[in-house]
């Protein structure tokens, strides 16, 4: 699906490559990227001066998230730019930062590269709304719609003596 013919990346210097990616596709299976509906992907891969294969591009796609306060769905629309350098196998200890490719075979799969470019590049902190006032942390009450009676605990004995450097 993300692949790039490296035969015709060497003929032609760049290569585009265009996929709309389901949101339930394996691609995403145990990412954590919880897409609601296609992901559209717009990458060009070129040939560098020293050999490596630069793919540059964007990732459009929308997010159904968790609020990280109260655990509501949370809806995110999600456009991402992505550089992605390539180097061949043998190098890549010499770069931590860059993705292998075996310069003997006639593609270059470019999927797990980008999930795991995407998963870096996602908010995974995503809130609702700036003044939710999420859950409560006794009961579980959504305090944006109820109060609870919770009361507050009585400090651990164990930070007094923190405090009392505190109070000094």
């Amino acid at each position: 699906m993300l692949r790039v013919d490296l035969g015709q990346l060497r003929r032609e210097g760049s290569v585009l490559v265009e996929a709309r990616v389901p949101g339930e596709d394996g691609l995403w299976q145990d990412s954590g990227l919880p897409w609601d509906g296609d992901v559209d992907v717009r990458l060009t891969a070129s040939f560098a001066g020293t050999g490596e294969v630069v793919v540059r591009g964007t990732v459009r796609g929308r997010l159904s998230q968790e609020c990280r306060r109260c655990l509501k769905a949370v809806p995110t629309d999600f456009e991402g730019d992505l550089t992605i350098v390539f180097v061949a196998d043998g190098e890549v200890g010499e770069h931590w930062d860059f993705y292998g490719f075996d310069t003997s075979k006639a593609v270059l799969d470019l999927s797990e590269a980008v999930r795991e470019e995407l998963v870096l590049a996602v908010n995974p902190y995503v809130v609702c709304d700036p003044g939710c006032r999420g859950l409560c942390a006794k009961c579980g009450a959504d305090l944006a719609v109820t109060t609870c009676d919770c009361t507050e605990d009585e400090a651990d004995p164990r930070w007094e003596a923190l405090r009392a450097l505190q109070n000094e």
